[in-house]
């Protein structure tokens, strides 16, 4: 139904708007009673055989909403009724910020892609502190980001403002230095500047009274040389995991008119080298780490495909738009099958 009806009469219209419609026809649908009860009879699946322990937390399905989309923690837990087993909120950054110009947000109908530079935009890291405050149930990850303006020889600071304002109210943290859409972010990921930032963070984790896992995302377009890099500083800083991968700055192999967006690629053309790189950080690494599955998950063989190349957890974002929330029923579906047999 999904794709028959529903997609193609929200695809006629801007993908930004679309988003910010469903966002609240979904918060006010679950305001009426019933709808959430419905909701979760239809698409959520509760099996003890789902449930995940990793990196000391209890995940009650292995499927999660990747961040981006949630940016400012204002859907989590009516998300929670479509079936998935965690959220990632964000990325936030310490001060709020509108993001870049639009339209920042193409969709690649032809590759089942979509192209985003949107720039960080969110309310600020506090902002989502307080809609936060309220959750009881629902298991949340925070990605954290540094602002645009903010120097790279500053950005310490800017993660560690994010660290403060979401340590009491998330799960686990996120440590985004692999989005394309911010001026020189990605320059953080080379070893150095990422061992630095990682050991501080983790400086101010010990601090706490609870260490609270880190993960690092990074982006599928690293060097074998690079990964090798990133299972040293893994090991080095004591992290937690690793989330492989971000949205990919490749245009390969792409048939759909607006390929040359400037952005990050998420969807169906990320599938083949996320799950490759999810493969070589868990050869390489002995299976050292956990690794959370993101890029290119459409179908349930998708996601099977990346726990089996050594994902501990999957998460959906693109193919969630693409193939509906019907996407996480058959995926955790799978899972079950593939474990009876």
């Amino acid at each position: 139904m999904y794709k028959i009806f529903i997609r193609p009469l929200l695809f006629l219209f801007d993908p930004e708007q679309v988003h910010h419609f469903t966002f609240t026809f979904l918060k006010w649908s679950c305001k009426i009673p019933l709808v959430s009860q419905i909701l979760r009879s239809c698409f959520v699946v509760k099996n003890e055989k789902l449930e995940r322990e990793v990196f000391g937390l209890k995940f009650p399905n292995p499927v999660g909403l990747a961040a981006g989309f949630d940016k400012d923690a204002k859907l989590y837990k009516e998300l929670t009724h479509l079936g998935f087993g965690f959220i990632e909120i964000g990325t936030v950054t310490p001060k709020s910020q509108p993001g870049n110009e639009k339209p920042r947000l193409f969709r690649l109908k032809k590759d089942k892609g979509i192209i985003n530079r949107m720039g960080f935009n969110n309310h600020g890291a506090w902002e989502a502190a307080k809609r936060l405050r309220k959750n009881q149930k629902v298991l949340i990850g925070g990605n954290i980001g540094k602002n645009k303006l903010t120097p790279n020889d500053q950005a310490i600071h800017d993660y560690e403002l994010c660290f403060d304002a979401l340590y009491s109210v998330v799960d686990y943290f996120v440590v985004n230095v692999s989005s394309p859409n911010t001026p020189n972010l990605r320059e953080l990921q080379e070893k150095e500047p990422l061992t630095d930032l990682l050991l501080a963070l983790q400086k101010k984790n010990e601090s706490k009274p609870k260490i609270r896992p880190i993960l690092l995302k990074i982006a599928p377009d690293l060097t074998d040389e690079q990964l090798w890099d990133i299972i040293d500083i893994v090991k080095t800083t004591k992290i937690s995991g690793v989330i492989a991968t971000n949205t990919t700055i490749s245009r390969e192999n792409l048939d759909s008119k607006n390929q040359k967006e400037t952005g990050g690629l998420s969807g169906k053309p990320l599938t083949k080298r996320s799950t490759e790189v999810i493969r070589f950080l868990s050869e390489k690494s002995n299976n050292a780490f956990p690794i959370i599955g993101v890029g290119g998950i459409h179908s349930a063989e998708d996601a099977i495909e990346k726990l089996s190349a050594g994902a501990s957890l999957v998460q959906i974002y693109t193919g969630f738009i693409y193939e509906g929330p019907g996407l996480v029923k058959k995926i955790n579906r799978k899972i079950l099958d593939s474990q009876s047999k």
